[in-house]
């Protein structure tokens, strides 16, 4: 099944210095039709003014994912894990699992900054924090669907649950799909552009939830940007979350 979100329906929030756009709940805002994907707690596409910086703050049992859109990430935490800003299309991983501090900023005083910050409840309580980051072009993910993220490591950004995150940079006329095994979900959100998710026309800012189909076929209509996340639907909650949070 697809079901479309589109960009008028997701949450907006405003603080001056920041700009967010909220899929699920998070912080003071509640959706009880989105307040998770499977695995993924949240999603949120983040921009920031030159300078901003959000400040230090905790996380518990959560695996903490950053996609760059555009400008320059800059990173801070406790444990001393994040060397350099990041450019756009870098990811990064922050493992919160027996807790930790973090801080996101622009690392420009010139130019914006915008990344995408997804929240992934990992396979395991406790975790030890951790910093994972690697920089990826749009050449990389030019014409494909690209994947940055996912539980193997190696040439990929190790995520600690059996979940996956893709890129791609289509140009007009590109298409390309995406599996989808049994039992699990794919969250698909077009950054820029439009295109079509199995054949429905999307724009700038819409997303879409695929369950129980075995594929997403992606079309391209214009340039476009976008990022998909693959999950299981069904999993074990661990330690903060096993009470039934997630």
């Amino acid at each position: 099944m697809l079901t479309i979100r589109r960009d008028k329906e997701i949450h907006r929030e405003e603080g001056g210095w920041f700009s967010a756009r909220w899929h699920f709940s998070f912080a003071h805002y509640r959706d009880p039709d989105n307040d998770a994907f499977g695995a993924m707690r949240v999603f949120n596409d983040d921009r920031l003014v030159p300078g901003a910086v959000w400040p230090m703050h905790p996380h518990q049992d959560v695996e903490g994912l950053t996609y760059v859109v555009e400008g320059s990430f800059g990173h801070e935490d406790s444990v001393g894990g994040a060397p350099g800003p990041l450019p756009a299309g870098s990811v990064q991983r922050m493992t919160l699992g027996s807790g930790a501090l973090h801080s996101e900023r622009n690392a420009s005083q010139d130019e914006p900054m915008r990344f995408i910050q997804i929240w992934i409840l990992p396979d395991t309580a406790g975790l030890d924090p951790e910093v994972e980051q690697k920089v990826f072009t749009r050449q990389d993910r030019g014409g494909r669907l690209l994947r940055v993220m996912g539980p193997e490591g190696g040439q990929v950004v190790r995520i600690h649950q059996d979940a996956s995150v893709h890129v791609a940079s289509l140009a007009p006329g590109d298409q390309v799909e995406h599996p989808i095994g049994e039992g699990r979900g794919a969250y698909a959100y077009l950054i820029d552009g439009q295109a079509r998710f199995d054949g429905e026309p999307v724009a700038t800012g819409d997303a879409a939830k695929v369950t129980g189909q075995p594929s997403l076929t992606i079309a391209a209509d214009a340039p476009s940007e976008l990022i998909l996340v693959d999950v299981p639907l069904s999993f074990r909650p661990v330690g903060i979350w096993a009470g039934g949070r997630a």
